[in-house]
């Protein structure tokens, strides 16, 4: 069995725990070439483009809080970093 790719496995975790109403994420390893984390393999560095209601009246931090906790597991592991773009619906 193939394993999923980062990219996806983040697209799902993040659906799952915030339903939102668009999600974007953005493999942008290949920007990183030489720098702090990056491998070959690339699925290190991410960018995340998401709106969901579970955002409204939270902070910028409290939104990239919730979205760390959501993804633990990855950045603990194999993911660098994440550049975090977390609207509620109507904002922007």
């Amino acid at each position: 069995m193939a394993l999923m790719a980062m990219k996806d496995t983040i697209s799902n975790k993040l659906q799952e725990a915030f339903t939102p109403e668009s999600l974007r994420v953005v493999d942008e390893s290949h920007l990183h070439e030489g720098h702090a984390g990056h491998r070959p393999s690339g699925e290190t560095h991410f960018r995340v483009y998401i709106v969901s209601d579970a955002f409204k009246g939270k902070t910028r931090v409290e939104r990239h809080r919730m979205i760390n906790s959501a993804l633990a597991a990855e950045l603990s592991g194999s993911v660098h970093a994440l550049a975090i773009h977390a609207q509620a619906p109507g904002e922007g």
